[in-house]
C-alpha cells in the first residue's frame, strides 16, 4: 500500500509594500544574454494534474482549478493591485539572463491585472511587471525581460498575479502560464562526489564497502590511508556495471579485511577522496542516543529546557494558551463537525515539524520506542535504555527513559478519545492542528492558528488500542495505575473499532495538517488484536482469524503508518505466550531474504524496493523499517548475513548514497543541515539553529511533490532525488514515525557492533519417551562456561531414521539425520550458569538410540 504524506507547508511571503515600476511592457531583453529555452520556471503552470499546487492566494483572493484553467476569485473594494494576489514561490531568476513570460487569461468582468517578477520577502524588490487587461474573451499575452536580481534555485525569487484596485467582486482565471529562460543548472543543488562511504564508521569483523561512480569499466586501484595520510591497505574496484537506482555506473571497494580501529581513514581512487571515516565498535554507539533526543525536541505543551538540549535549541511551551497560542486544553471539532464538546490534548509530539499531531503517526512512532525496549529487555542490552541513558526531565524517576519518552506520546494519544456519554464514545480523533498551515519559519509558542479536531477515525482508534495496550504490559512494572488506565482505553477503543470498522479519515482533509487517510485498516485490526492478546492472553480468535495471521504483512517495500500489520507480527514474535508463531517467523526470515537479493543488485544497496522502481515520500523511513526486519531476522536465527544487511543499511543512511550526504544530521562529515522544520530553520531565519544531531531525511522521492524538488531535479535518478532544502519538503521532512525507525535500528546496531560471544563452555542433558512410532524428547542445555551467550545453535545426529514433526522453544531443522536447533526469540541469551530447555516430538522406524555428541555454537558439549 503505497500512502503520501502530502502536505502543502508552503505560504506566501506576501508583499504588503512594493517599490513601484511604471506600468507597461518590461525592459527588452539582452542580446548578450541569450535565455535557455528549455529551463521552465513556473511549476504546474498548465494547472493539467487538477490542483493547484504550488499556487498561493493572499488576501481577498481563493483560487482552484476549473476546467483546466487556475480561477481565482477576488473581493472588490481594495485600493491596490497587491491587495488581492495569486502566485509561487521559489522561482529562480539570475541577473543579465534573459525570460520569456506567457500566459492565457479571462475574467468574468474586465478588468486590468499585473504580472510581477521579482522578490518574496521583504523588501520585496521587483524585477519586472507587466500591466495587462482581462475581458471575458481569453487572451494570451507574451512578454520578454531581462533580469536584474539574482535568486538563485529554491531562493526567495516570486512570480505573482495583482488582482487588486478594483470596487468589484470578479473571477480571473489563467492558463498556461510560463517563464521560459536563464541558465539551466544541473540536476541537483550541487555536484555529489565519486566516492561514498559510511561517513561515521564501520565495524571490526563486518563487511566494509564503499561506492564509486566512474565511467570505468575495467577495475581501478584504491588506497586506504589513516588519519596521518600513511597508505594501510591497497586493491582493486570491482565494477558492477550500471546502476539503475541512481542511472551510474559503479565499482564496489571491498575493504573489509582490515579491521584496525581508528579514526580519520579516507578511501581514494585517483583523485576521488572519501569522505573521513571511524573503524570502530563503538562508531555509531552515540546514534541511539541521539535518534531518541529527536523526541524530546518535538514535544508539544512543555517548556524545550536548556538543560537537556543546549541554549541554541530551548524553546518555551507550544500551544498553552499563552498569547499569541490559542492553546490545546480546550479544543473544539472543526466548524463541520460540531461535535459539541472540546477536549484537553496538550501534550505529545508534534509530527513533523509543523504544528500537527496525528494520532496514526504517534502511534506507530510510540509503538516503535516501545517495542525497542521491549526487544531489548527479551534479547539484548536492556540497560542502554534503562533510567538515566537520556537528557530528559524524567531521567532519574526509576523507569527507563525511553518509556518515559513514549510516554509522553502515549498520554497524549488517550486525550484523543472521545468521551464517555458522547456519540462514538472510545473512538479516537484522528488528529489535531491548525485550520490553516503556518508559515515557514513560526516556533509553536509563536503560532496564531485556532486548533481543531478532525472527525474520529477507525485507524486512529486501533493505533490507540495497539499503543495503549503495549504499554499496559511494559508499565505494569513501574506504574500499575497508569498500565490498568493504558488497558481499559485500549479495550474501550477496540471494542469502539469494532463497533465503527469503517470510519475512514477524509482524503480531502489537509488544510492545516496532512489528512492521514487510509482506506484499508485491516492491518490495524490485527495489530491492535496482537498487541492486546500479548498483553492479556485473549483476543486469540481475533489473532488467527485475522487475513494477516501467519506474517502475511511482510513485503519488499516495508511497513509505515498506513501499513501496521507487520508490528502485530513483529509481538506476536517476542511474545508468543502459547501461540504457533513459526509461521511469521518464516516470513520474517523470508522478507530479510528479499531484502538481501534487492542490495546484492545495488551499487548502494538499501532494502527498500517498489514496483516500479522509484522511491517515494519517506523513503528513508521504509529503508530504517527495512533495516528492522533485517535485524530482526538475525535476532530469530543468529545467521551472519541478516547482520550484516542491517550494517549495510546503515552505510546506506550515513553516506554510502548517490548524494553523498549522511541523511542523519550531526552524524557525518557532510550531513543533512536544512530539514523542512518550523524551527529549525537557520536557512530561511540565520538566528535559528539547523537540526540538532539525530534527525533523519525523509530522503528520495523520485515524484518530486514540491516546487523546489521539481525546480531542481527534473528526470531524476530515483536515489538522486534528494536536495538539502528546507523548502523541498517532499524530499526533506522529517516524522516522528521516520526517527522511531532511526531510533530501533540504531539502537540494534550499536548493541550489534560487538560481535556475539561464543560458549565458553556447556552440557547437554538429553532425555525422551518412546513409543511404537515415535517419541517425545526434551534437551536442557547450559551454560557452564563465564561469559554470557549472545545466540545458541545446537547440533547433533540421529543414529536411526527418526524424523522430527514438530518442536518447540527453538527453531528446529532436520537434514538427512543431522538436526540443528537454533534459538527463539525469547531465549537468545543464556547467563553463565543458566541453561534453556527445548524439545521435539518425531516419528520413528526402530529402537531410538540417544544422540551422545552436542555441539553448541560449534562447541562440543559435555553430557549427562
Amino acid at each position: 500500500m503505497v500512502i503520501n504524506n502530502w502536505r502543502r507547508v508552503l505560504l506566501p511571503a506576501v508583499a504588503v509594500a512594493v517599490v513601484a515600476v511604471a506600468p507597461g511592457a518590461p525592459s527588452a531583453a539582452s542580446e548578450a544574454a541569450p535565455a535557455a529555452d528549455g529551463y521552465q520556471r513556473i511549476v504546474n503552470g498548465d494547472f493539467a494534474s487538477g490542483g493547484a499546487d504550488p499556487w498561493w492566494t493572499g488576501a481577498n483572493t481563493s483560487g482552484s482549478v476549473t476546467g483546466g484553467e487556475y480561477c481565482v476569485d477576488v473581493t472588490g473594494g481594495t485600493a491596490n493591485g497587491y491587495d488581492a494576489l495569486s502566485g509561487q514561490n521559489g522561482v529562480p531568476y539570475e541577473a543579465g539572463q534573459s525570460y520569456t513570460l506567457s500566459f492565457d487569461a479571462r475574467a468574468t468582468v474586465e478588468q486590468p491585472i499585473s504580472a510581477v517578477a521579482g522578490e518574496a520577502v521583504d523588501p520585496y524588490r521587483q524585477i519586472a511587471r507587466t500591466d495587462v487587461t482581462v475581458t471575458p474573451v481569453k487572451q494570451t499575452f507574451t512578454f520578454t525581460f531581462e533580469s536584474t536580481l539574482d535568486f538563485p534555485a529554491a531562493g526567495n525569487g516570486q512570480f505573482a498575479f495583482w488582482f487588486g484596485g478594483q470596487s468589484f467582486d470578479n473571477t480571473v482565471c489563467v492558463d498556461n502560464v510560463s517563464l521560459v529562460g536563464g541558465v539551466l543548472p544541473p540536476p541537483g543543488l550541487e555536484p555529489a562526489s565519486p566516492l561514498r562511504v559510511n561517513q561515521v564508521g564501520y565495524v571490526p569483523g563486518l563487511p566494509k564497502r564503499a561506492t564509486l561512480a566512474t565511467g570505468s569499466t575495467t577495475p581501478l586501484a584504491w588506497t586506504l590511508r589513516d588519519s596521518a595520510g600513511a597508505a594501510v591497505a591497497t586493491g582493486q574496484t570491482t565494477p558492477k556495471g550500471q546502476d539503475a537506482a541512481s542511472d551510474e555506473n559503479v565499482h564496489v571497494i571491498d575493504f573489509s579485511s582490515f579491521d584496525r580501529q581508528g579514526s580519520g581513514y579516507t578511501l581514494a581512487v585517483g583523485d576521488a577522496v572519501s569522505h573521513p571515516f571511524d573503524i570502530s565498535t563503538t562508531a555509531m554507539s552515540g546514534l541511539r542516543y541521539d535518534s531518541l533526543a529527536f523526541f524530546y525536541h518535538q514535544r508539544s505543551g512543555t517548556p524545550i529546557e536548556a538543560e537537556y538540549v543546549g541554549e541554541e535549541y530551548a524553546r518555551p511551551a507550544g500551544h498553552v494558551n499563552v498569547a499569541p497560542n490559542q492553546g490545546d486544553d480546550d479544543v473544539p471539532c472543526r466548524a463541520d463537525l460540531d461535535c459539541g464538546y472540546t477536549l484537553d490534548v496538550r501534550g505529545g509530539w508534534y509530527d513533523a515539524g509543523d504544528h500537527g499531531k496525528y494520532v496514526v503517526n504517534g502511534g506507530i512512532s510510540a509503538w516503535q520506542l516501545q517495542n525497542s525496549f521491549e526487544r531489548a529487555a527479551l534479547l539484548g542490552d536492556e540497560a542502554a535504555l534503562g533510567d538515566g541513558t537520556l537528557a530528559i526531565p524524567e531521567r532519574s524517576n526509576g523507569v527507563p527513559d525511553v518509556l518515559d519518552e513514549a510516554r509522553w506520546e502515549v498520554e497524549f494519544l488517550l486525550s484523543m478519545q472521545v468521551p464517555d456519554a458522547q456519540p462514538l464514545a472510545g473512538m479516537a480523533h484522528h488528529k489535531i492542528h491548525d485550520e490553516q498551515w503556518t508559515g515557514l519559519p513560526t516556533l509553536p509558542h509563536e503560532d496564531a492558528q485556532p486548533r481543531r479536531l478532525s472527525a474520529p477515525s477507525t485507524a486512529a482508534t486501533l493505533n490507540l488500542a495497539a499503543v495503549a495496550a503495549q504499554a499496559s504490559r511494559l508499565w505494569a512494572p513501574y506504574d500499575a495505575e497508569f498500565s490498568a488506565r493504558t488497558l481499559a482505553a485500549a479495550e474501550r477503543a477496540y471494542a469502539a473499532a469494532k463497533a465503527n470498522p469503517d470510519r475512514i479519515a477524509d482524503p480531502n482533509d489537509g488544510t492545516g495538517g496532512g489528512a492521514y487517510s487510509d482506506p484499508t485498516v485491516t492491518d490495524e485490526f490485527y495489530w491492535a488484536a496482537a498487541e492486546l492478546f500479548a498483553t492479556t492472553g485473549r483476543y486469540r480468535a481475533d489473532v488467527t482469524g485475522s487475513p494477516l495471521f501467519g506474517g502475511e504483512s511482510f513485503d519488499a517495500r516495508g511497513f509505515d503508518w498506513g501499513a501496521t500489520g507487520a508490528l502485530g507480527d513483529v509481538t506476536l514474535v517476542l511474545v508468543p505466550r502459547d501461540l504457533a508463531v513459526d509461521a511469521i517467523r518464516s516470513a520474517i526470515v523470508s522478507a530479510a531474504d528479499t531484502h538481501l537479493a534487492t542490495m546484492a543488485a545495488m551499487g548502494h544497496p538499501a532494502p527498500y524496493r517498489t514496483a516500479d522502481g522509484g522511491y517515494e515520500w519517506g523513503s528513508n523511513g521504509l529503508i530504517a523499517n527495512n533495516g528492522m526486519v533485517l535485524g530482526l531476522a538475525y535476532d530469530l536465527t543468529g545467521t551472519q548475513k541478516y547482520r550484516e544487511g542491517a550494517f549495510a543499511t546503515m552505510d546506506y543512511l550515513l553516506g554510502r548514497n548517490p548524494v553523498d550526504h549522511s541523511y542523519v544530521s550531526g552524524w557525518g562529515d557532510q550531513p543533512v543541515r536544512n530539514v523542512h522544520h518550523r524551527h529549525w530553520a537557520n536557512q530561511l531565519d540565520p538566528s535559528l539553529p539547523i537540526a540538532p544531531p539525530g534527525a533523519l531525511s525523509g530522503g528520495p522521492n523520485s515524484a518530486l511533490q514540491d516546487p523546489v524538488a521539481q525546480r531542481l531535479l527534473p528526470g531524476c535518478a530515483p536515489q538522486r532525488c534528494w536536495v538539502d532544502h528546507i523548502e523541498a519538503y517532499s524530499l526533506n521532512e522529517v516524522t516522528v514515525n521516520w526517527n522511531s525507525a532511526l531510533a530501533w535500528l540504531s539502537n540494534w546496531v550499536a548493541e550489534r557492533s560487538v560481535p556475539p560471544s561464543a560458549p565458553a563452555g556447556c552440557a547437554v542433558t538429553y532425555s525422551a519417551s518412546t513409543w511404537q512410532t515415535g517419541l517425545t524428547a526434551q534437551l536442557t542445555i547450559e551454560n557452564t562456561g563465564t561469559t554470557a551467550w549472545d545466540v545458541w545453535r545446537l547440533e547433533f545426529a540421529f543414529a536411526g531414521g527418526e524424523r522430527i514433526q514438530h518442536g518447540w522453544s527453538a527453531t528446529w531443522t532436520q537434514t538427512d539425520r543431522a538436526v540443528v536447533a537454533e534459538n527463539a526469540a525469547w531465549n537468545t541469551r543464556v547467563a553463565p550458569g543458566g541453561s534453556v530447555t527445548a524439545g521435539f516430538n518425531a516419528s520413528k522406524t526402530g529402537t531410538h538410540t540417544p544422540p551422545t555428541v552436542f555441539k553448541v555454537n560449534g562447541q562440543v558439549c559435555t553430557t549427562a
